[in-house]
């Protein structure tokens, strides 16, 4: 198989013009040369024009408005390629890093993610979700790597199969944690998930959203994924938990507003995971506990990787 027929490289994009060209210009290089899908997601600063110009042979999609993760689904429905790897505009795939996960993939048709590591481009650090990740406590079943219950999107590549079996990413969740209903449904199908930590993606600095918002988002959309998906003695649990933690940061009133109001479409959507994904979440819990009692300030239990 060719390595231009191997993958997709699909990158997600919103007012970040400078910094996705840099990222687009990074990804050209790369040796794989994946072709790139570029999803605007309702830019305003000249995103899409700068792209057109400078990255011809860049497949550009334009969303006339911000319609959250939900934009790279557009994205994958063009690819058409075993695998899709999702950068973000301010994330980019290392040399070599999409050629390992392809062949990761190619060699056990039981995973359908691969989650890799997210490096800080200044400092080195490694994401705290990639280190809660290479220590999960889940059942290797000879998987290549740590099995795993989520993933971050920015630095994964995905089995196209197992992502149209799942759904793609739901549109009503737009952002913070959208991936955690994807990753529940494609464990419900049989598909597994690792962490690999040398698949690298390298992570730039880049200037904050509006961080109380993204927040209020995060939160209601755990309560609402735990309603669709979990037990109701874990969804209930979860519920008090995200309610807290709103609490704490006095985002109560929004965030109980917001989820009140999607909550008729949410439980038309409830199906309940099977009990083996069930006891993996389980297990996953008791570890982001441990890791919150061991770090309060580091760690925080709505990390269910």
């Amino acid at each position: 198989m060719k390595a231009i027929e191997r993958g997709t490289v699909v990158v997600l994009t919103y007012n970040r013009r400078a910094r996705l060209l840099q990222t687009l210009r990074a990804l050209q290089k790369l040796p794989e040369r994946w072709p790139v899908i570029v999803v605007d997601n309702g830019s305003s600063d000249g995103t899409a024009e700068a792209v057109s110009q400078e990255f011809p042979s860049v497949m550009l999609i334009r969303s006339r408005r911000n319609i959250g993760a939900a934009a790279r689904n557009i994205a994958v429905a063009y690819a058409h390629t075993p695998y899709i790897a999702f950068c973000d505009d301010d994330t980019r795939w290392q040399p070599g890093a999409l050629q390992r996960a392809a062949r990761i993939l190619d060699e056990d048709p039981r995973v359908g993610v691969l989650s890799g590591c997210v490096v800080e481009d200044e400092s080195g650090r490694i994401d705290p979700a990639c280190v809660q990740m290479a220590r999960s406590p889940l059942d290797r079943e000879n998987l290549p790597g740590p099995q795993i219950l989520g993933f971050r999107t920015e630095a994964s590549v995905i089995r196209t199969r197992a992502f149209y079996e799942a759904g793609g990413f739901w549109p009503p969740l737009f952002i913070g944690g959208e991936e955690t209903l994807l990753a529940l449904d494609m464990a419900d199908r049989g598909w597994r998930m690792v962490y690999i930590d040398d698949v690298v993606t390298m992570r730039a600095p880049s200037c904050p959203r509006n961080a109380a918002a993204r927040l209020r988002c995060e939160i209601r959309n755990a309560i609402w994924v735990a309603w669709m998906r979990l037990p109701v003695k874990m969804a209930w649990q979860t519920t008090f938990e995200q309610l807290h933690r709103a609490a704490g940061v006095q985002q109560l009133q929004p965030v109980l507003v917001s989820a009140t109001a999607g909550m008729a479409r949410v439980l038309q959507r409830r199906h309940v995971i099977t009990p083996r994904v069930a006891a993996m979440w389980a297990s996953l819990y008791q570890q982001a506990v441990s890791a919150a009692d061991e770090q309060p300030a580091q760690a925080s239990r709505r990390s269910m990787v």
